[in-house]
This record gives structure tokens, C-alpha cells and sequence, in this order.
């Protein structure tokens, strides 16, 4: 596993949203914008699946996936395998987690499952000599 740094971490819980790329199980791209994420150590994320369904059936067929971020010239790939939970205590901390996000902002949001993204690799997103250089 490769693990973000202080930085990428700081970076991560700054911006407010992410973009969560998947693929079917024959090579169909898909590519989402998420808000409702965390970290959870620093080799895991934990992603709220509101809304996904194209996401969501290619997660179920391809584990796989990659979340890249970024703010002016500064930004991370992220690639990795997800697991999908709909029952125990982190599926009920996220539907709580969740519940108080849509209280606090006068939404109606519900979680249909809390989204485990195990980071494998760390890459550079930045513009200049070294985009897409594997920092982890």
C-alpha cells in the first residue's frame, strides 16, 4: 500500500471536491465529481455513495479505481481498489456522518454505502517536468 504524506492529506481535507474515476469490466470509462470523503488513515479513504449507479455497478465488477485532486499547480493521482460496505460500523458511522452533513446544510442526502478506496500508488499531478511522476 502506499500512503499519503502530511501534505497530500492537508491538500485532500482542502479541497472540497474530488473526481473519482472507475471503469467497466471491459475498459468503459467513468468519472464522477465526489464531495462526501474522508480519510480515514493514510493509505485510506472513505467515499459516501449518495448517488452512484454507473460508479456503482463498476465498482461491483471493477475494483479498481483511481481519485485524483487538486488545487492552482498542486494535485495527486490516487489508484487503487475499493471495497463497497452496506451493513456494520463503519457503514453506520457514514450514514450518520452524512445525516449530519445534510442537517447542517439543509439537504437530503442519504448514504447508500460507505466506499473503502485502498491507495496503491501515489502520483504527481502537478504541471511541469515531473506530471505524472509515482511519488508512492
Amino acid at each position: 500500500m502506499a500512503q499519503m504524506t502530511e501534505r497530500m492529506q492537508e491538500l485532500f481535507n482542502k479541497v472540497r471536491n474530488v473526481v473519482l474515476a472507475t471503469a467497466t469490466g471491459d475498459g468503459r470509462p467513468n468519472a464522477v465529481p465526489i464531495g462526501a470523503k474522508k480519510i480515514i488513515d493514510a493509505e485510506t479513504i472513505l467515499i459516501s455513495d449518495q448517488y452512484f449507479n454507473k460508479t456503482l455497478a463498476n465498482m461491483k465488477s471493477n475494483p479498481r479505481v483511481s481519485l485524483m485532486y487538486w488545487e492552482e499547480r498542486e494535485g495527486y493521482q490516487l489508484k487503487g481498489t475499493v471495497t463497497i460496505e452496506t451493513s456494520g460500523k463503519r457503514y453506520e458511522d457514514t450514514v450518520r456522518w452524512i445525516d449530519e452533513l445534510s442537517a447542517k446544510f439543509g439537504l437530503s442526502l442519504k448514504s447508500k454505502g460507505a466506499i473503502i478506496f485502498k491507495i496503491e500508488e501515489i502520483f504527481n499531478l502537478a504541471p511541469g517536468p515531473d506530471a505524472g511522476k509515482r511519488l508512492a
